[in-house]
């Protein structure tokens, strides 16, 4: 009688596993970064990163508090235009992003330069609410490109806000601060496209040619400030021709 009563539960996950592989497979193009059990093709403090149940995660202890942010670097290429989708959940003290275009800086360990999609937590510091998940945010560069809810053109260095996505508050609605959120970049020419959970949350247009960049490596960072653990699974990106 037991095993019986094991079978509908079984059958359930077959059907689950089952719908998830066919989700993957009309991904056409779109191909893995990370394998899932080791951080093999990434390179990082192994401090402030490692690899658990299927998921990168980033962690900032009271034992180990930064001086700088660090990332953790990809080491698939430098790529131009692409798509890259990637599932995150971040603790309520958090502050991570996906950086891509990006430059490493060797004067500094595990530190990069260039486009970020921002994402943070639920208690973002003392903030009173989250402010930066979606946003372009240029590390160590020309910092903020465009805020959630604002498409941007920039020249001569400095955005000029010329649309909206929506605003920040009904953007802040289809972020789950309490569980995981599927983040996608589109980078293609001098459009950028940040999107989380299905919405548009910023777009920037860089015609700042002296300052933008047209390709580079791919990083996800831990910030400095509080504790805090960033998780990341299903990390795959699609080049586009």
């Amino acid at each position: 009688m037991k095993i019986l009563k094991l079978i509908p539960a079984f059958l359930f996950f077959a059907v689950v596993i089952s719908a998830f592989k066919i989700v993957q497979q009309k991904e056409e193009g779109f191909k893995p970064m990370f394998d899932g059990k080791t951080l093999k093709g990434w390179d990082g403090d192994p401090k402030y990163w490692r690899v658990e149940n299927g998921e990168i995660i980033g962690e900032v202890t009271p034992e180990t508090i930064l001086k700088r942010n660090t990332f953790l670097i990809w080491q698939g290429g430098k790529p131009a235009d692409f798509e890259l989708k990637v599932s995150y959940r971040i603790s309520a003290k958090g502050n991570s992003g996906v950086n891509y275009r990006s430059e490493v800086i060797d004067s500094l360990p595990y530190a990069m330069k260039g486009y970020q999609q921002d994402i943070d937590g639920k208690d973002k510091y003392n903030l009173g609410y989250p402010r930066y998940s979606g946003q372009n945010y240029e590390e160590r560069g020309r910092q903020f490109l465009a805020l959630r809810g604002q498409r941007t053109v920039i020249e001569n260095g400095k955005p000029r806000v010329v649309d909206s996505t929506g605003t920040q508050q009904e953007l802040l609605k289809s972020i789950n601060y309490d569980g995981w959120n599927e983040l996608h970049i589109i980078a293609k020419g001098n459009k950028l496209q940040h999107y989380l959970n299905g919405k548009l949350m910023s777009e920037v247009v860089d015609n700042d040619e002296a300052n933008r960049k047209m390709s580079g490596m791919i990083g996800v960072q831990v910030h400095v400030g509080p504790p805090m653990k960033v998780e990341y699974k299903d990390f795959r990106i699609k080049i586009l021709k």
